[in-house]
């Protein structure tokens, strides 16, 4: 049997299927006519085996409580060390309905209510909604756009930020959403030291692990022995492999008393067993899925190119800011002079688009959009039209 869905260019209509990044446009204030390229999931079919294998679970017609054993963890962990070199253990995983389910859990479980949460904005914007509707407060040390068109750490001010707001736990994204970089060892290395030496946990949320189109990405607990047992690395095939509505990630904690507090705090919340359906995805994606995977890498590379160079010659007072990996980009539209508030009405209302935009990932992210090239080249294509046509005017 070979891999069926290769053919990343075909249009596949996802309007009428209850799709979050189609069918809800009217009911968040956008025209029912948008064009949709912002929440990170691809409008590419999964993989045909995984397909297949889902098939083939329906037809036994039977969705009672499930679990999974040896050859679950198998496949995470066949996958991890082919993709990641990082060899893990059976003990340390602990599945979850999502990441930023598990980031909750995380910030209710070690941390108090007012307790101060450290973040680097701009990211990803559940980071936010997680620490501030459990009640705890948000601390951002903002990433800093260097003259290389790339993002950097403000080593002096994560360190500063912490001791004055005596910080216990922070939330790392990297591959980082939205900047797109993937820090080096050098960088993870230098943050790793600083949260031990001042008892700060750290969760690394490394659920876009796997599209890394520069360098690599190194996993936060494979640095060291001291950063791996001093960390929670939330991983999931649902970017991967665009199964996020299958709700399954898998949380690996190597320290066994963070794990038990973590995994106190699941069970507080109501949740045990997950969906039949979930796991089945889930270990045939990472058991059967590499040539699809490498194939979604290329196109994805492709039109990431192919958005630098449109913008490059097209978008006057528009930067695509350079990063190594996701397959979200970072759009600056600051030299354009549009103010922020009127981009974005031009972007939603005149060209019918409907992107992130910037300030919804903190205050840092003003004047910026966020689009997902997680699609086939036309509709990229169709979109950057509409921005030279109907925004830059």
């Amino acid at each position: 049997m070979a891999e069926r869905n290769l053919n990343f260019d075909e249009y596949i209509e996802r309007h009428g299927t209850d799709c979050l990044k189609y069918d809800l446009a009217v009911r968040r204030g956008y025209p029912e006519d948008v064009l949709s390229l912002w929440v990170a999931d691809m409008d590419f079919r999964t993989s045909s085996y995984v397909e297949d294998a889902l098939i083939e679970r329906v037809k036994h017609g039977i969705f009672g409580y499930t679990e999974v054993g040896q050859n679950y963890f198998d496949a995470i962990a066949g996958w991890m060390k082919r993709h990641h070199d990082w060899d893990i253990k059976p003990n340390w995983l602990i599945k979850t309905p999502g990441v930023v389910f598990a980031l909750a859990m995380a910030v209710k479980g070690f941390t108090n209510e007012g307790d101060a949460v450290l973040i680097q904005q701009p990211v990803y914007y559940p980071f936010s909604e997680v620490i501030e509707d459990n009640g705890r407060r948000i601390v951002s040390n903002e990433l800093v756009l260097g003259d290389d068109n790339r993002y950097h750490i403000d080593f002096e001010d994560f360190e500063k930020k912490i001791v004055e707001n005596d910080i216990k736990l922070f939330l790392l994204c990297n591959p980082q959403n939205p900047t797109r970089r993937v820090f080096t060892v050098e960088e993870l290395t230098r943050l790793g030291n600083i949260c031990l030496e001042h008892g700060v946990l750290v969760v690394s949320d490394e659920i876009h692990n796997d599209f890394v189109f520069e360098g690599e990405h190194t996993v936060f607990a494979k640095i060291s022995e001291e950063f791996e047992q001093n960390c929670i690395v939330c991983t999931a095939a649902s970017k991967t492999f665009n199964l996020a509505s299958m709700l399954i990630s898998n949380i690996l904690i190597p320290n066994t008393d963070i794990r038990r507090r973590f995994r106190k705090e699941v069970a507080a919340s109501g949740m045990s067993q997950l969906s039949a359906l979930g796991l089945v995805a889930t270990q045939t994606a990472y058991e059967k899925g590499d040539e699809w995977y490498d194939n979604v890498c290329s196109y994805i590379k492709d039109n990431i190119a192919f958005v630098k160079e449109y913008v490059r010659k097209y978008l006057a007072g528009v930067k695509v800011i350079d990063g190594e990996g996701t397959f979200l980009l970072w759009l600056d539209f600051r030299a354009t002079g549009i103010d922020p508030k009127e981009l974005d009405r031009r972007i939603i209302h005149e060209a019918k688009l409907w992107l992130d935009s910037g300030a919804i990932f903190g205050k840092a992210g003003e004047g910026f959009q966020r689009i997902n090239v997680a699609t086939n080249r036309s509709t990229v294509e169709e979109c950057l039209e509409r921005i030279r046509t109907r925004v830059l005017y």
